[in-house]
């Protein structure tokens, strides 16, 4: 017992002197480390539809939202807006998939996971807009579904993280398979719709859905190896957690929506 926690030290050590040795002896406090910006991206082979929205077809990806696909009411008008209100967030479940990956997920994890996302999107969002506790006139409305939730294979995911770095041929490989550049299919995933309804009218003026999987390194993103260990270094001490990614996923979604609001209302 003591000779493996030694050894787990050991290897955690090792991947935080890599990171220092490539990133200049630099702490990660950066989007890598905190939002999900190279430690996820998007899978459109995953994108979901769980019938939550109204009209998959509108939906187009969007030019400042790394992959999140949108649709919005051509006449909406985002500055008469002055709060928002989430709806309590629903979780829709893809069937299995045939891949030997059971989408079965204890109660007690989608309660916590739930409840980190809320208070992601509450933290995010309460800079650009007070957040309403009813809805109403001049309230936004914002409905969330999780529709899918793969927690990492916390085995698998050590073994595949522990490459020796200088894996640039291995880099494109999940682009190969159809996955996002730097992705395997052991770390993790996490699906979400979600919807925009006028508060006192209840039309819906705006769609979007994303699904993010985890990754170990973004060599095909940035010719910049900082960002190449950072995103290896994330990684692997993510591995350790089965929902890590998906935190960082919930982390992603909610930066975005704070940027996209303040953009549509001029701020």
């Amino acid at each position: 017992m003591l000779a493996r926690l030694a050894h787990g030290r050991a290897l955690i050590g090792a991947a935080f002197a890599a990171a220092l040795l490539l990133t200049g002896c630099e702490t990660t406090n950066g989007p890598s480390a905190s939002g999900g910006s190279f430690v996820t991206a998007t899978d459109t082979a995953q994108m979901t539809r769980s019938g939550f929205l109204t009209d998959y077809a509108r939906l187009r990806p969007t030019s400042w939202g790394n992959g999140v696909e949108c649709w919005r009411d051509p006449t909406l008008n985002a500055r008469k807006y002055t709060k928002v209100l989430f709806s309590r967030i629903v979780v829709s479940l893809v069937p299995p998939k045939g891949d030997g990956v059971s989408n079965t997920v204890d109660p007690t994890d989608l309660k916590t996971l739930t409840d980190y996302f809320h208070a992601a999107l509450v933290k995010a969002v309460r800079p650009e807009m007070p957040v309403a506790t009813t809805a109403g006139p001049g309230v936004l409305v914002i409905r969330i579904a999780l529709t899918d939730l793969v927690p990492t294979s916390v085995s698998e995911s050590l073994a595949g993280t522990l490459i020796p770095y200088g894996f640039v041929a291995e880099a494109g490989s999940g682009v190969a398979t159809g996955r996002p550049a730097g992705s395997t299919p052991y770390m993790g995933a996490a699906g979400m719709e979600m919807q925009f309804r006028d508060g006192a009218t209840g039309k819906v003026v705006g769609e979007c859905r994303d699904t993010e999987i985890g990754r170990k390194y973004a060599l095909a993103d940035s010719s910049d190896a900082t960002q190449v260990a950072e995103t290896w270094v994330n990684g692997y001490l993510s591995s350790f957690d089965a929902w890590s990614y998906a935190r960082a996923a919930f982390d992603k979604w909610s930066a975005l929506l704070a940027q996209r609001i303040a953009a549509l209302r001029g701020q």
